[in-house]
């Protein structure tokens, strides 16, 4: 892939996650709504925004790109599940906005771990 390319797609991702941060970090009341009605707050909240956090910085470096990508597809898969049982697609009348950024962000970390695959110790040698 090339690499202004993987780059950009690294930058929209880490975006994405930092953009939400915010609104964890501040209890914004959305983000209050979303974790009560799984059971995640406030631990839950403040505990994912601050795996978001170091997913988002370890994309930004070559040597942990692959790491920010796992992290990154495992917390978002967390999410998707989320909207998909608990919460629903369209969550305070968002039009599902934050769904659909879930899954931009599924996708863009999928392809980032899968260019990053060679990288990954132990398992990417093998590959």
């Amino acid at each position: 892939m090339n690499k202004k390319i993987f780059l950009v797609i690294r930058i929209i991702v880490a975006l994405i996650l930092v953009q939400t941060l915010f609104f964890k970090f501040t209890a914004h009341p959305d983000s209050v709504y979303i974790f009560s009605q799984v059971g995640l707050e406030p631990i839950g909240r403040i505990g994912i925004g601050i795996i978001e956090l170091i997913a988002a910085i370890l994309l930004l470096f070559p040597k942990t790109i692959w790491a920010g990508a796992l992290v990154t597809v495992g917390i978002i898969s967390g999410a998707i599940m989320m909207h998909l049982t608990e919460i629903g697609i369209e969550v305070n009348e968002d039009g599902g906005t934050l769904f659909y950024l879930a899954i931009i962000v599924f996708i863009l970390a999928s392809i980032t771990l899968y260019n990053q695959r060679k990288n990954i110790p132990f398992i990417g040698s093998k590959l």
